[in-house]
């Protein structure tokens, strides 16, 4: 009995450090909403269903038995989720701050206090317990699933900007803790719905690990050596061709006074052929 106490509160206390783990994996993401001053590419409603399902947590642990590890870690996670929001609803589009009013009025406002008169009024003792620990159990699944909406995003986007992947290995590693402390403690609104947070954890990171390289556009440049081979003019050859090319006429005067363009090199070549011709008179 000492040691199934023992394993149970160990599991506890390694759920509550996971678990805060997972509340502080989104801090990057926030920080760079801060720093770039605008929410846009994100959205809130992860953020809204899980203030919602701790609050709904708090309110079961307060009427179960022995739930003082379940306090702890909700309470902690209410004032980080409310955070967040906070810092969402500071730099988000006008459009998004209503869709977040609206969903906070809807459920963590008219939503959770439906529930607590409900609860309180028409149930007592452990059957309050049970219609508790049922709602509790379904919005966790919530809780789990809510990522799964970036899904959708990162495959088409082909990009894991918006899914960190420690927020994905820390929900898989909480739900292995809560299991084990659920089915411990014999609390099965604890411990089932951590097995499907186990297995939508795992999904998460097979998406993260495709994802994970973004696909970049190649831009061919040509290559400075190839440029100098066919595009870089030799100065000193095309001087030379065009030296060649160019004939040098030079006026002269003849016996008569008038003046006479002569070509040079037409004169050169009819001199040599005058040599040539001498040459084959004498053979």
């Amino acid at each position: 009995m000492a040691l199934h106490l023992t394993w149970m509160l160990a599991f506890g206390l390694l759920g509550n450090l996971i678990s805060c783990l997972v509340c502080l994996a989104p801090l990057p993401t926030f920080y760079q909403i801060y720093k770039k001053k605008t929410s846009e590419g994100f959205q809130s409603i992860p953020y809204v269903i899980a203030l919602f399902s701790a609050m709904l947590w708090l309110f079961y642990a307060i009427f179960s038995e022995d739930a003082i590890l379940l306090i702890t870690i909700n309470t902690f996670a209410f004032f980080m989720e409310f955070g967040y929001i906070a810092v969402y609803l500071r730099y988000a589009t006008t459009k998004d701050k209503i869709l977040t009013y609206k969903l906070l009025l809807l459920i963590n406002s008219f939503g959770f206090g439906l529930i607590c008169l409900l609860t309180l009024f028409l149930t007592k003792g452990q059957k309050r317990v049970q219609v508790l620990g049922w709602i509790c159990m379904i919005f966790s699944l919530c809780v789990f699933v809510a990522p799964l909406f970036i899904l959708r995003e990162v495959i088409k986007t082909k990009s894991v900007e918006f899914m960190p992947f420690s927020l994905s290995l820390f929900l898989t590693l909480s739900a292995v803790m809560w299991f084990f402390y659920g089915y411990l403690k014999k609390d099965q609104f604890v411990a089932v719905p951590n097995i499907l947070g186990f297995l939508f954890g795992i999904i998460q990171m097979v998406i993260y690990v495709i994802y994970r390289k973004p696909v970049k556009n190649l831009v061919v440049e040509p290559k400075l050596q190839e440029l100098s081979h066919e595009h870089i003019v030799d100065i000193r050859k095309l001087g030379t061709a065009i030296c060649s090319e160019i004939n040098i006429v030079i006026p002269q005067l003849s016996d008569s006074g008038k003046v006479v363009f002569e070509d040079q090199i037409a004169k050169e070549l009819a001199k040599q052929t005058q040599e040539i011709t001498n040459d084959t008179n004498k053979i």
